[in-house]
């Protein structure tokens, strides 16, 4: 059972959640453990059943779903919440990940990519679609600010920057570890190294560090 993804699913509409429990629940690897229509609630069910991941969405009457991502955040118990929505990605997207979301699905395409994005997220990564990732390096291309005394990329070794640009582009672990010929585990230990030097807290905050910086990895 360790295995499983516990699931807690947050949408004020009765029959999408219905619909979202059925599909989940038919992969062997997860397993909705609770519910919620509201994001007060969302954060309560957080609170006592601390589920790996949140599938939480934006417009509920009341809190938010980007209010509740926070407030789940602030919990420090762990669970990874994914945005569910209907919403333009140009919208949401960089306030989504701001509130310390860890990705961002579509509803219209949920039967296809958030079993995907359940299993991303839970593994500790970060689930964008190739066209968010390019629109919020444009974003920041666009509202860059001037450099401060010093350029906080010279912190990080050639390596590490490579590990960030990969993980910006979103690769899991495994697939960062075969571009560069290093095992996972180095990955995490170069990723958590990062994040120590820069003063980083969530891997969201290193994706849009990298996303910012400009560093990606040109294909």
């Amino acid at each position: 059972m360790s295995d499983v993804i516990r699931i807690l699913l947050v949408d004020d509409h009765t029959v999408l959640r219905a619909g979202l429990k059925a599909l989940l629940n038919a992969e062997d690897d997860m397993r909705v453990v609770g519910e919620a229509g509201t994001g007060e609630e969302a954060v309560e069910r957080a609170k006592t059943l601390k589920p790996d991941v949140v599938i939480m969405d934006v417009s509920m009457p009341g809190m938010d779903g980007l209010e509740a991502t926070r407030q789940i955040n602030a919990l420090g118990i762990g669970s990874k919440v994914l945005v569910l929505t209907m919403h333009a990605e140009e919208e949401y997207l960089l306030p989504v990940l701001e509130a310390g979301g860890s990705g961002y699905v579509h509803k219209t395409s949920a039967d296809q990519d958030l079993s995907h994005a359940i299993r991303t997220v839970a593994k500790g990564e970060v689930f964008l679609y190739p066209s968010a990732a390019r629109l919020l390096l444009k974003g920041y291309r666009v509202q860059r600010e001037t450099p401060h005394e010093a350029d906080p990329l010279e912190r990080l070794t050639e390596r590490e920057r490579d590990v960030m640009a990969y993980t910006a582009e979103g690769f899991s672990s495994s697939e960062i570890g075969e571009k560069l010929f290093i095992s996972p585990k180095t990955v995490d230990t170069y990723r958590s190294r990062i994040m120590e030097k820069l003063g980083l807290t969530h891997r969201s905050e290193l994706v849009r560090f990298a996303l910012k910086t400009g560093l990606l990895k040109a294909d």
